[in-house]
């Protein structure tokens, strides 16, 4: 009897598990209690004598963004932290970031710099500057280690 993946199978002396992987030469990879074991046909057999449900390989592929933008289904954060990055990375990740809040059409962002040393704070504040894409930004009055950024 041939097993397919999924199928719910006894392997004599180790116990029941699942076939993950059917190789050539009647060999298949059953995952029993956690491991992967190589086992021959002849050391297998159905679980309870019949096959069970099968859980589904792998899952459809995601829509392309471009056409979740067009019908505006973009869920994008409304803040990003930037704590723990060098200049560069920070400058990266917040225009990743600015593209992704304008296509979500956010109207106001929060954009989390920190408050000691400074560099990134001033990096963020030019990079903002040469934007023409962005009404403004000011510091938040209540937080100086936070910018606002208004699209």
């Amino acid at each position: 009897m041939a097993f397919s993946i999924g199928d719910h199978v006894h392997l004599a002396n180790l116990g029941t598990g699942v076939v993950r992987e059917v190789r050539n030469g009647g060999r298949y990879v059953v995952e029993v209690k956690g491991r992967a074991i190589v086992a021959s046909q002849s050391q297998l057999s159905l679980a309870d004598g019949r096959k069970r449900a099968r859980t589904p390989v792998s899952a459809p592929p995601p829509e392309p963004r471009e056409h979740e933008a067009s019908r505006g289904r973009v869920h994008a954060l409304s803040e990003v932290d930037l704590h723990g990055m060098t200049t560069i990375e920070a400058i990266a990740a917040l225009d990743a970031f600015l593209n992704e809040a304008m296509l979500a059409g956010h109207d106001e962002v929060r954009v989390i710099h920190g408050r000691s040393g400074g560099r990134i704070k001033a990096a963020v504040h030019q990079r903002l500057s040469a934007f023409g894409s962005i009404r403004g930004f000011h510091v938040d009055p209540r937080n100086p280690g936070v910018t606002i950024v208004a699209l």
